[in-house]
């Protein structure tokens, strides 16, 4: 096939030696299969940002550190170069949680190389060595659907152990391998501890599981494996191999507001010590 134009500076680098034939065309890229020497690959080639039916929002990019102090302020006042560094931001965003994702445990595509908007990673297959399907092809047994939601759960256990959410993950985001399940398309990734928006990010994602996987296994539409992670994490007893049940119970205990204010105000007598202090030891 014609080398696509966003391609041709990789072919031209022999990073990429052929392109064989487009895999899809998503909201947010168009993914290639491509020849790098012995191996075939995928090339994820990001759409510009007024291509994009997926739009970056605060509530995504809420966290996300720029240490170039002139990019983050072009991105701050918008204008032809903040938009770029926003698009930089925003695709290398995915390489960065594929790497730490990678190196946690978590199942998703090897990133092996990033360059000019072009993400060239694994090209997960199925048995017979084609392209692998999304879980949302599949027609499920019961027995399937439990054992996939099992293995998933397992899996955004161990992002957010990693201190990542998806932030956008259902059965469409998800490929059946010839190895199991493989968690794909990552660009809108949150930072669990420095976004506002983390919690109701996972727990939508576990929805989102819950919703499709109970369509052929309907007892798992009681569970609540959402709230019940994210009550470990916050605790601080979150940890990859921990046994959950499903279920969580909220508290309806009132909160001791007398309690939290005497921890408050002691707080404020102790700083206010402080501060006479180093004004008399300044004397």
């Amino acid at each position: 096939m014609k080398i696509p134009q966003r391609l041709e500076p990789l072919v031209e680098d022999g990073l990429v030696d052929a392109v064989m034939r487009q895999l899809m065309s998503g909201k947010e890229a168009m993914v290639y299969v491509v020849r790098c020497g012995d191996d075939v690959r995928c090339a994820k080639v990001y759409k510009e940002a007024n291509h994009r039916s997926f739009r970056q929002s605060a509530g995504y990019t809420e966290s996300r550190k720029v240490k170039n102090s002139r990019r983050a302020r072009a991105m701050e006042k918008g204008g032809r170069y903040g938009r770029k560094a926003q698009e930089d931001s925003w695709q290398s965003a995915e390489v960065a949680a594929l790497y730490r994702l990678s190196a946690a445990g978590v199942r998703v595509p090897r990133p092996y190389n990033f360059a000019d908007g072009v993400l060239l990673m694994e090209l997960v297959t199925d048995a017979d060595g084609n392209a692998a399907p999304r879980l949302s092809e599949l027609v499920l047994t019961a027995e399937q659907s439990r054992a996939y939601h099992r293995t998933l759960i397992t899996q955004v256990v161990r992002m957010l152990c990693a201190g990542v959410v998806h932030g956008d993950l259902s059965e469409y985001n998800v490929l059946v391998g010839s190895e199991g399940l493989v968690i794909i398309d990552l660009p809108q990734a949150i930072d669990a501890s420095g976004n506002n928006n983390a919690r109701r990010m996972f727990e939508r994602d576990i929805d989102n599981l819950t919703a499709y996987f109970g369509r052929f296994a309907p007892e798992l539409l009681s569970t609540d494996y959402g709230r019940e992670i994210w009550s470990l994490y916050e605790n601080g007893q979150l940890h990859p191999e921990i046994e959950l049940t499903g279920r969580f119970e909220r508290s309806d205990k009132p909160a001791d507001v007398d309690s939290v204010m005497r921890e408050v105000d002691a707080a404020y007598q102790e700083e206010a010590a402080r501060q006479r202090y180093k004004q008399e030891m300044g004397q």
